[in-house]
Formats: C-alpha cells, structure tokens, sequence
C-alpha cells in the first residue's frame, strides 16, 4: 500500500503544510505525472485543485519532469533540479527519478491552483494559535 508525505503550498498565504495520505486517498496520486491536476479531497481539501510540482523517492533521489517513467535514471546534466553547479560550464552526472508517481515515492511536493470555500489552514485543522 503507498504512503506519502505531501508537502502542499498556498501560494496565496506563502504557508506549507506536510500532510500524510496513504490508503485510497494515496492511490489517487499513482500513476499521475508531475504537472498534472489531482483533486484536493486526497488530503482532506474538498472543491480544491493541486498541481503536482515535485517529489523525491525512498533514498531522497529528486524527480524530474523532464524524465519519462518511475524507474531512476543517471543523467549529464549542467544544472536544474538535484544540481546546482558552482562554475560556468560545470556538469555532473547524477541519478534522478522520473516524473511519475510510483510506490517509490516517498515525499510528493504540490501547490493549490483553484481554491474552494474556506481556508485552507482551517480546513486542514491548523491555526497561528499554535
């Protein structure tokens, strides 16, 4: 059974949310690809829309959108996502993720694109009074 960790912005507040979904509501995120639309009632946001941005896998390996599948890749890359070179020029070769959900995701980044009634720290149980 899959378990994630999805880390949800509001772009509107700039907040951050670490949710846990696993069971059925992890298995709407299978299969779905970085970039795509799931509904926000996978974890706990009805009438809500999330955008799928990024993820990392089990052993913190990063996912790439430009990288079709679930298995792991080595690429040559001169930066992006899991490099930051430090010289001009600088490449490296590095092992990444593709850009699909699997069983291997561990963590799944993703940002509110259309918003619902209601707020979503109040819906999600958080308040500043913490």
């Amino acid at each position: 059974m899959a378990e994630f960790t999805v880390a949800l912005s509001d772009p509107e507040t700039g907040t951050t949310y670490q949710l846990d979904v696993d069971g059925q509501d992890a298995n709407r995120f299978m299969g779905r690809e970085l970039g795509d639309e799931v509904e926000g009632s996978a974890v706990g946001l009805d009438g809500f829309t999330l955008e799928l941005t990024g993820g990392s896998d089990t052993a913190g390996r990063p996912m790439r959108a430009d990288v079709r599948g679930v298995g792991t890749k080595s690429i040559l890359t001169d930066g992006g996502v899991g490099y930051k070179p430090t010289r001009d020029g600088e490449r490296k070769r590095i092992t990444i993720r593709g850009r699909e959900v699997s069983e291997e995701t561990a963590q799944i980044n993703a940002k509110v694109t259309e918003r619902g009634s209601g707020d979503v720290a109040d819906l999600l149980g958080e308040s500043d009074d913490e």
